[in-house]
C-alpha cells in the first residue's frame, strides 16, 4: 500500500470509526479490501458489514439497488464511504439506509486539489483511483444530511461527519 494511504488509514480509524458504538449497525459502502470491516472487526465491532461492487464484500451490488441486495430502509446507524463519493452520488441511498440521527462517515479529494491527488498517485504515494472522479463534491454542499463536521485535511482531502435530521423521520411520518 503506498504510504500516504497507510498513514491516512490510522488517522480515519482514530477519527471516524473508534467514536462508533461496538453494537451499531455499520455499512461501509465500497468496502474494497475491507480494511475498515478488518479493523472493526477485529477490534470487537458486532455489527459491520461490507457492500462493493466486487467480492470480498460481504454484500457484492450496486448500493444504488440497495433493497434488490436485502438491505432493509433505516437500518444503520452509520454508514462509511472512504473515497467513494467522488465516484457516485449515493446520498439519498445512504438517507434512506440510515437510521434518523445516524452518522454519513465520508472522505473524498478536495474537488480544486483532485489534480494533486492525481500527480501523488502517479508518483506511487497515493492510492491509484479505481474510476473517474466524475461526482467531486464540496462537503459544504453535501445535501439531505446536516454537517457535524467537516475537516480539511492536508489541503487535499475532505473528511466529513454528517448527520440524518432526526425530523426527517418526523416529517414523513406526518405526511
Amino acid at each position: 500500500m503506498p504510504m500516504l494511504s497507510d498513514i491516512a488509514q490510522r488517522k480515519k480509524i482514530d477519527f471516524f470509526l473508534k467514536p462508533l458504538s461496538r453494537d451499531a449497525a455499520i455499512l461501509e459502502i465500497g468496502c474494497g479490501a475491507k480494511w475498515v470491516g478488518d479493523h472493526l472487526r477485529g477490534a470487537g465491532y458486532t455489527g459491520y458489514v461490507g457492500n462493493d461492487l466486487f467480492p470480498p464484500a460481504d454484500i457484492v451490488g450496486d448500493i444504488r439497488e440497495w433493497a434488490k441486495l436485502g438491505l432493509r430502509r433505516e437500518s444503520f446507524d452509520a454508514i462509511v464511504a472512504f473515497e467513494v463519493v467522488e465516484h457516485v452520488d449515493l446520498f439519498q441511498e445512504a438517507f434512506d439506509l440510515l437510521k434518523p440521527g445516524g452518522k454519513l462517515l465520508l472522505t473524498s479529494p478536495v474537488p480544486e486539489m483532485d489534480w494533486a491527488m492525481q500527480l501523488l498517485e502517479a508518483v506511487g504515494l497515493n492510492q491509484k483511483r479505481t474510476s473517474p472522479h466524475d461526482h467531486l463534491i464540496d462537503f459544504r454542499t453535501i445535501p439531505l444530511f446536516e454537517p457535524v463536521e467537516i475537516r480539511r485535511v492536508a489541503g487535499l482531502s475532505q473528511w466529513g461527519v454528517f448527520r440524518k435530521p432526526v425530523a426527517a423521520a418526523e416529517q414523513r411520518m406526518a405526511a
